[in-house]
């Protein structure tokens, strides 16, 4: 893992763990320089260890508990250590690969998820895409980043994950921005047929779709595209790359976030009737 990612969210988890490795030295009533000795390495990476400054392997962490005499501690920090450097993941890493292997990478996560909670300012939620447009975002994506041109695969992944999830008896909250509506991410009848099949899908009895006006008083301004899954993991797409977070207080602040949101946006008739409204506009 990088020492910088843009997330402050990783930065504090780094730093929650630097705290907890630090208590323990204090709790075994070492120095910094006798912990370094212990463990037979030089002074200045017990410090940057300590301080967050610098990501602990396993091996480290072993040392560290085996000098601080406190072995039995060593499986679960090192499983708080993994978890922080699983948070983000640059897109360039996550699509090594491809753009079907990040497609691929979230299936068992959509498979378990009962409860779905998706805000989106930028493009219509991946799930509730027709092919045309999957086909144009994804081509984008791929021109963007120079990943292998495996769009068509991708594409063909998306389309079956969401015949699985829209199967499996899970529910779907959607909120999207009114401006997602009148973006031109693919040509004109891909988005009309996009916009036409939002409509078809807000009639669905186990999907939800709010529309956050473009004129409304609001009370928060856009955010950044998230999904909630069940209230087990938030996944937010960043510029950058990938957060993935698991704390219970960033679950609940996103949660929050999204109820927020969610008392700006219009639904049912309300909703579609501006989803309507972007198709006239488009003619």
């Amino acid at each position: 893992m990088p020492s910088y990612t843009p997330s402050s969210s990783v930065v504090a988890a780094r730093k929650a763990l630097a705290e907890r490795l630090r208590d323990l030295r204090r709790d075994a009533g070492i120095t910094g320089d006798e912990l370094s000795a212990r463990c037979g390495w030089n002074p200045a990476k017990t410090s940057r260890l300590q301080s967050g400054k610098a990501a602990p392997s396993d091996a480290d962490i072993r040392a560290w508990c085996r000098a601080c005499g406190a072995d039995e501690q060593a499986p679960e920090l090192i499983a708080a250590s993994r978890a922080v450097e699983s948070m983000y993941v640059e897109w360039r890493r996550l699509e090594a690969g491809g753009l079907r292997q990040a497609q691929d990478s979230v299936l068992d996560l959509y498979r378990r998820t009962r409860r779905f909670r998706v805000y989106a300012s930028r493009t219509v939620p991946g799930m509730v895409q027709t092919r045309a447009y999957t086909e144009a975002v994804l081509r984008a994506v791929q021109r963007s980043r120079g990943t292998v041109d495996d769009v068509d695969a991708a594409v063909e992944a998306r389309m079956a994950r969401q015949q699985m999830v829209f199967s499996s008896g899970a529910t779907f909250a959607l909120l999207v921005e009114e401006s997602v509506l009148r973006g031109a991410v693919c040509d004109a009848e891909a988005m009309d047929g996009q916009l036409g099949h939002l409509i078809a899908v807000s009639t669905l009895p186990q999907v939800s779709l709010g529309v956050i006006p473009l004129a409304t008083g609001r009370t928060r301004s856009p955010a950044e595209d998230f999904y909630l899954f069940d209230d087990a993991q938030t996944s937010v797409e960043l510029v950058s790359g990938h957060l993935r977070l698991t704390q219970r207080h960033e679950l609940e602040m996103y949660a929050g976030v999204f109820t927020e949101l969610s008392r700006m946006a219009r639904f049912g008739a309300e909703a579609r009737a501006l989803i309507a409204s972007a198709i006239d506009r488009r003619r």
